[in-house]
């Protein structure tokens, strides 16, 4: 994949991010590509508004992708991820065989690669994932920031 090719897909899980900012989610936003471009799934935190804690992003967008393929295995995938998947959903994407995952921001309190679990990696799994991370990293971290900062003025008062 081309780089023009991931910043558009980034951006628009930004636009996904937006939208679970603006539902008092935290702001993270997913989608899933095939190997032509087309976009296949996307979604969003919802685990406020379910009170589910397995609805991150990145778990409904495989759901939705497997879905609509009318599989599991999303082997001509990848995904796009605004901030480093946590290790329930890196389980997730290893688990659904998915080629590559980009993503936004690292994560150094929750997710699995800064956390130096590396399980897309891992040598005695039957599947690995391509990963790169820090895509439009800015853009990614400063929603969140802002939401986070938007919570603990609330506590304030």
């Amino acid at each position: 994949m081309d780089f023009n090719n991931i910043q558009f897909h980034m951006s628009k899980a930004i636009d996904l991010a937006h939208k679970a900012f603006n539902f008092n989610e935290v702001p993270v936003g997913c989608l899933i590509v095939d190997d032509e471009g087309h976009i296949i799934a996307e979604s969003y935190n919802t685990k406020e508004y379910d009170q589910v804690a397995t609805h991150h992003a990145e778990i409904l967008a495989i759901e939705r992708a497997s879905q609509k393929l009318n599989s599991w295995r999303l082997i001509d995938c990848s995904l796009y991820v605004t901030l480093e998947p946590c290790p329930m959903c890196m389980g997730a994407i290893i688990q659904s065989r998915i080629k590559n995952v980009y993503f936004g921001a690292y994560d150094p309190k929750g997710g699995a690669i800064s956390q130096g679990l590396n399980i897309h990696q891992h040598p005695n799994l039957n599947h690995r994932c391509h990963l790169s991370g820090g895509h439009k990293h800015r853009e990614c971290g400063k929603i969140l920031s802002d939401f986070f900062k938007q919570k603990r003025s609330h506590y304030r008062k």
